[in-house]
């Protein structure tokens, strides 16, 4: 499912129009990447929560020359699945 498919899911399943549920879906999105930007948590029970994680800095190597490169340090999205949704996928 792209991003298309879920605004018509949306739509279909909540009586809106195209427009309006793509204005919906934005604005999700768009907020939980602005609580995430901030070191905010994101949960939604029994669907599951957004985070963050802090990468250390750390040596690796380029595959292709073998050459010992450095990597920075960055934060990375997590996403944990809650007990509904784990439950509804098995």
């Amino acid at each position: 499912m792209n991003k298309g498919d879920l605004i018509d899911s949306v739509a279909d399943h909540a009586g809106l129009t195209k427009a309006d549920a793509s204005k919906a879906v934005d604005a999700v999105l768009d907020t939980v990447t602005g609580a995430l930007k901030k070191g905010d948590k994101v949960t939604l029970p029994g669907f599951g929560t957004f985070s963050t994680s802090r990468r250390a800095a750390r040596s690796g190597r380029n595959p292709a020359t073998g050459q010992t490169i450095q990597i920075k340090a960055k934060t990375v999205a997590k996403f944990k699945a809650g007990s509904k949704l784990t439950e509804a996928v098995n």
